[in-house]
């Protein structure tokens, strides 16, 4: 249960305590200070304590008259406090909502080089639970309000509103974000979105999908780093699997997210060694230290060479990619302190 409607709870609970326990007093009091009947001390209590200004129904005595001037005080008091417990209780139901909300927005403004995924259907369901394994940071826009329980239940940070809009951009944190996923449906809108995130952000890397194989160049030329056809890609891999069945099997089973199972990882090489000093993939000795092997190169420059030499020397901001069982990884990470 939220903190904040269990707290209102307490205090209606107390507050109906009071109205009870004020009841029973007046009633037992007008029972047995004026001599009234049960009916006539119930009848006189409610009339008292809701002050509708009713008869009484004998003229009260002096010790009766007395009596009624402490209920009367007192539930002044109680009444007063129930009904602004009570009130305050049905506001913040209401707003609770709100209140998450702003919550959330607030954690989100904190964020920097997070991912900002625009659409929660099939593709960006698929690309939170990666980001999820992997734990990044990310925000997911999505225009559906119909969505809303469900990125709640998935409990992953997200701003309801058009990705068209500038503003619903900023408010996801697109000017800090470090990487932008357009997985929308629509590839109009995908290329819209991609336009207008390049505007907001020069430097963040842009990944889109796209359904149609003539709007791959449309959306590079809007400024999209990566463009995905998944329909493309799903043909392809199932086309593998006969061509080629066993070594699909085996990429299949390489992991490259989650905290006990990652087989592969990209690490930048000024986290390997000095990068003051020459180094070459045989300086690094990564198989004898980690296990690992390198199985790929990305340079300075974005170009990739697959299964490099051992002389390359390594440049500045430059990647490895190695490959290794699960526990390999982790030695590969600990002895070099590589933290994601």
């Amino acid at each position: 249960m939220n903190p904040l409607i269990k707290f209102f709870r307490t205090k209606i609970y107390t507050a109906i305590f009071f109205l009870v326990v004020i009841l029973l007093i007046g009633i037992v009091g007008y029972k047995f200070i004026s001599d009234y009947s049960w009916i006539d001390a119930v009848y006189m209590t409610v009339i008292t304590l809701t002050t509708v200004g009713f008869g009484e129904v004998v003229p009260l005595d002096y010790n009766s008259k007395i009596f009624t001037i402490f209920l009367i005080l007192a539930s002044v008091i109680i009444m007063g406090y129930a009904l602004s417990i009570i009130t305050e209780y049905i506001l913040s139901k209401n707003n609770l909502e709100e209140l998450k909300y702003k919550k959330m927005q607030k954690e989100i403004n904190s964020f920097k080089n997070h991912v900002v995924i625009c659409g929660y259907g099939r593709n960006g369901k698929q690309a939170a639970s990666k980001l999820l394994a992997h734990k990044k940071a990310f925000v997911v826009i999505e225009k559906s309000k119909d969505m809303e329980e469900r990125l709640q239940l998935d409990n992953v940070h997200y701003v309801i509103g058009n990705a068209n809009e500038d503003e619903v951009l900023m408010q996801a944190g697109i000017d800090r974000a470090s990487n932008f996923i357009s997985a929308l449906p629509n590839d109009a809108d995908n290329l819209f979105v991609v336009l207008s995130t390049r505007q907001i952000n020069k430097n963040i890397n842009i990944i889109s999908r796209a359904s149609n194989e003539s709007s791959y160049n449309k959306l590079k030329f809007a400024g999209a780093n990566n463009v995905i056809l998944p329909d493309k890609i799903g043909g392809d891999h199932m086309a593998s699997l006969v061509v080629v069945p066993g070594l699909m099997e085996f990429l299949d089973n390489l992991s490259i997210v989650g905290k006990s199972n990652i087989n592969v990882e990209e690490v930048a090489v000024e986290k390997l060694f000095n990068k003051q000093k020459i180094t070459t993939i045989k300086d690094l000795d990564l198989r004898k230290k980690t296990g690992c092997t390198i199985i790929g190169y990305k340079d300075e420059n974005g170009e990739y060479i697959v299964n490099p030499e051992a002389e390359l020397q390594l440049a500045p901001n430059s990647k490895i990619i190695v490959l290794g069982r699960p526990e390999q990884i982790e030695v590969l990470n600990s002895t070099y302190n590589i933290e994601y």
